[in-house]
């Protein structure tokens, strides 16, 4: 398992006993196929910032990039290109507070900074099926087709992609 720090806390106590927490940063490689790099992600408090990963295969070369809230930090910029991005496209927002999940606008900016040839959508993507209080107020803004349109305005080539719960994508990477 690797983990932030604040992940760390968690899975112990689920019971995982080997784990390589990264902070911002730090890299992990599992023998010489693998490498995961822990980038800054996510806010989820006022000085505490979740990590975003970049998984890169040491002998394809190929790198994926995993924010799945929707922040991107500047900081990403200086790893491009990665070739696979995963994180939000559309927005989910909650009244009075805005964006929870961030999507459109910073996936589009995502895919200037780092020129990916697929872009992956996370929540709210697939047949998700949500529950609780709050899931009534909850409102999904943009769809995978408008993104498309997005990156095809912008004059970027990226492929948008929608994966549903269950099924295995193959995708074809230069």
């Amino acid at each position: 398992m690797v983990a932030s720090p604040n992940a760390t806390k968690v899975v112990k106590e689920l019971g995982y006993t080997t784990i390589t927490t990264l902070d911002h940063e730090e890299s992990f490689k599992l023998g010489e196929r693998v490498e995961i790099k822990a980038v800054p992600g996510s806010p989820i408090g006022p000085t505490l910032t979740e990590n975003g990963y970049i998984i890169k295969g040491l002998k394809s070369d190929k790198s994926i990039y995993y924010e799945p809230h929707g922040y991107h930090d500047d900081s990403i910029k200086e790893t491009a290109p990665i070739d696979v991005i995963i994180t939000p496209i559309i927005n989910l927002k909650l009244p009075l507070l805005g964006a929870v999940i961030k999507g459109q606008k910073t996936a589009l900016q995502v895919c200037k900074w780092l020129n990916p040839q697929v872009i992956l959508s996370t929540a709210a993507g697939g047949d998700i099926d949500f529950q609780g209080l709050l899931i009534s107020i909850l409102k999904a803004d943009g769809t995978v087709e408008e993104f498309s349109e997005l990156l095809k305005q912008n004059n970027l080539s990226t492929k948008a992609v929608d994966p549903q719960s269950g099924e295995t994508i193959e995708l074809s990477l230069v």
